[in-house]
């Protein structure tokens, strides 16, 4: 196995003084680090995080830390608070758990928290070595695989998400979504606990970049992010082991008091975790059922959180007030109906807990996994007690035999917890049982060795999957160019020369683009043409003022640089847009974001903007349906990049390159640049000594490719040095 480089916000430790004034490191609390503690137990590892303090890092802690292969990241005072509490916390936090009313008016903090994620590609890229494995988790780092794939081109990056990834209709309500997302598709592998999640990404980069995904790949800049579903396990065995302890048996021996159970609780005291609605469901449950009034208690642990920030003060103080209503109403001199615990507890104290509650309440109203669901039932080895898991924890997704719940319906969750503590031990044994089972076989090493191994593993890259031309081959291509005397650049526009965009009226090409082109044609000998499958009056609004040739709908009309006349247009009888139109406007109408480019010789039905399944879905039938119903007519069907384009036979790309061709001194040497299959009839009907070059990672016959129409633009821009 490579050498793993684990990238997260937090070191495992915390630094600290100790009682001589000595820099001294604690292991830090969290499912992250014991998840990750078998990785870093390996000899080479190393684990690279802010160590929890703002001072500079003197040589003895920084000893200390290496001793441990632990990197130091420095996050000054300054940053950390909009970095942190900000934008993190502040934007992220709330938002991928659904709560948008908890999202500030104005966003703060992200200029912050790039810095914060530029610095610890820094310090990544400063330790990586050749073969490293690059494991970066969580929302503190969004912005990292991306920073870390520019600065090493080479290196195997995974990404991991430990919170819920929201819907896109939610995610899209973020300001700098755009570049949250290109962060995380600089990764080689991101994975999420649950399909949904993964699902949820897979749309938002669809809605909101426009790259579509296919089943777990995603195709991105000439590279192949994959996407995986890894749940989260816990160290089961230890946990049980550690339950097993006669000192753990004896303390929780202490909790328990004859004829009176225990419903528990164990959360940080977020606004995620549903305390208050727990606390009210507590309430409705003691309501309903008098019998059950000095019989049962709710154990609530609650762990100080963010203790400065004044909605997590609130959020404490509306606990305490429901907690003192429940007590008004219901406590008595011999029996108090809540157990408070503002506090955190010791690792045998929460043990004992598990062992002594009846039933185990894991409510949050989001959660990304939710490992306290979990570890209560690995330290359950008498295979009893009842698991209440709200169906909003990522945990709800493997835990089946849980009794799922609904937090935001407190009548649904009071007689959960009624049929919880009414549940016969046969059902009881037999749910923990295969609760117990499934937590042990699914354990931390398990999930941190399926992430890696997937890492790790061939990417299965399909044959018609191409990666970019390296550097070395394209400067030696552009120095061909820039020798000869005599050129021709012939150059698709969408996906070529600018992104698709999710109507094709917004991709207009911007100034930097029209400045370009206007160089490339003022090279002596040298001329370009754009080839595109746009109308002509598209491309003459666009770029009718340049000196360069324009050919419009594949090469059905063209009009010769310096002209203001289009030779050409259809030969065929047009008669079939008469019935082929109403055929594509029912289907638009049929599928949401979906339009009709209506062009002089031919009909397009673009689907870039819709919920892909159901656009795909779409075009099959409208595929089939057009196919029957044009077999003997004049023209052609041609799926392209989220369109489906009618139009005459004839309209051909080719038969641009054999004008331009026929029309040139014969010493000429053609380029062309394209990024569908429309544009290998251009790249075939170039000769051998010809440049042909593929836009994008699809094959279509050229033997070069560059990444994306950035690269497509850096290469034109290389033409022009020493001009």
């Amino acid at each position: 196995m490579p050498r793993v480089v684990i990238v997260a916000n937090r070191l495992p430790v915390a630094a600290t003084v100790d009682e001589r004034g000595r820099p001294a490191l604690e292991a830090s609390p969290g499912g992250l680090v014991s998840g990750l503690a078998p990785v870093h137990g390996s000899d080479d590892s190393l684990w690279i995080g802010w160590p929890g303090t703002t001072d500079p890092v003197d040589p003895a802690l920084a000893a200390e830390l290496a001793a441990q292969r632990l990197v130091p990241v420095p996050i000054a005072a300054d940053e950390l608070r909009p970095y942190y509490d900000g934008f993190a916390n502040g934007v992220i936090w709330p938002l991928f758990h659904y709560l948008l009313e908890r999202m500030p008016l104005e966003i703060p903090g992200f200029d912050a928290y790039r810095a914060v994620n530029e610095r610890f590609a820094e310090v990544v890229a400063a330790h990586w070595r050749e073969g490293d494995l690059v494991w970066i988790h969580d929302y503190q780092l969004l912005l990292l695989p991306a920073l870390v794939r520019r600065r090493l081109p080479r290196a195997r990056i995974g990404f991991f998400l430990h919170v819920p990834f929201p819907s896109s209709e939610v995610f899209r309500t973020l300001p700098y979504r755009e570049q949250l997302l290109e962060g995380l598709l600089g990764a080689d592998l991101i994975g999420f606990h649950t399909a949904a999640y993964m699902r949820h990404f897979a749309t938002s980069v669809l809605r909101v970049l426009g790259a579509p995904s296919e089943v777990e790949r995603l195709p991105w800049r000439g590279r192949e992010v994959r996407l995986g579903v890894f749940p989260m396990g816990i160290d089961a065995a230890a946990y049980a082991q550690a339950a097993a302890r006669p000192e753990v048996a004896a303390l929780a021996r202490t909790w328990c008091i004859d004829g009176v159970r225990i419903l528990l609780g164990v959360d940080r005291l977020d606004y995620t975790k549903g305390i208050p609605r727990r606390l009210l469901a507590f309430e409705r449950l003691l309501e309903h059922h008098p019998e059950l009034r000095e019989a049962v208690r709710l154990v609530q642990v609650a762990v100080p959180s963010r203790e400065d920030v004044q909605a997590y003060q609130s959020f404490r103080e509306q606990a305490d007030a429901l907690i003192g209503r429940i007590h008004g109403a219901f406590a008595t001199p011999s029996w108090v109906p809540v157990h408070w615990m503002y506090r955190g507890v010791s690792h045998d104290e929460l043990l004992a807990l598990y062992r002594a509650a009846d039933v185990m309440l894991v409510t949050p109203l989001r959660d990304g996994m939710n490992l306290v669901a979990k570890e209560f039932c690995a330290a359950r080895g008498d295979e009893d007690g009842v698991l209440v898991l709200s169906e909003f924890a990522g945990a709800a997704s493997e835990l089946a035999e849980a009794i799922m719940v609904n937090p935001f319906d407190v009548e649904e969750a009071a007689n959960a917890y009624h049929r919880a503590l009414t549940l016969p031990p046969d059902d009881r044994r037999a749910r923990m049982r295969a609760l117990r089972a499934r937590i042990f076989a699914y354990d931390a090493k398990r999930w941190a060795a399926g992430f890696l191994a997937a890492l790790t593993a061939d990417d299965g890259r399909p044959a018609n999957r191409r990666s970019p031309t390296p550097a070395h081959v394209l400067d030696a291509l552009a120095d061909r160019l820039r020798a000869t005397a005599s050129a021709r650049l012939l150059l698709d526009y969408d996906g070529t020369l600018v992104p698709f965009a999710p109507s094709p009226d917004l991709a207009r090409p911007d100034a930097a683009l029209t400045a370009l082109l206007a160089a490339l044609a003022a090279r002596p000998g040298w001329e370009v043409h754009i080839v595109s499958g746009r109308s002509r009056e598209n491309l003459e609004r666009w770029f009718g003022t340049l000196p360069i040739g324009l050919h419009a709908e594949h090469g059905l009309w063209s009009r010769a640089a310096g002209a203001s006349a289009w030779s050409g247009g259809p030969s065929a009888d047009m008669a079939w847009r008469a019935a082929v139109a109403p055929i594509l406007d029912d289907f638009a109408a049929r599928t949401p974001g979906s339009v009709v480019e209506t062009k002089e010789a031919s009909l397009a039905w673009h689907y870039r903007a819709c919920e892909r399944e159901l656009a795909l879905r779409q075009a099959r039938e409208l595929h089939a349906h057009l196919t029957e119903r044009l077999s003997n007519l004049p023209v052609r069907i041609v799926p392209g990049d989220c369109v489906l384009e009618i139009r005459p036979h004839g309209a051909s790309k080719g038969n641009v390159v054999a004008m331009i061709r026929a029309a040139a001194p014969p010493e000429t040497l053609l380029c062309a640049l394209g990024d569908d299959h429309t544009d290998g009839d251009m790249f075939r009907a170039l000769g051998n000594d010809d440049i042909a070059i593929q836009i994008g990672d699809h094959g279509s016959g050229a033997p070069y490719v560059l990444a994306d129409p950035a690269a497509a633009r850096a290469f034109l821009r290389s033409l022009l040095a020493g001009c």
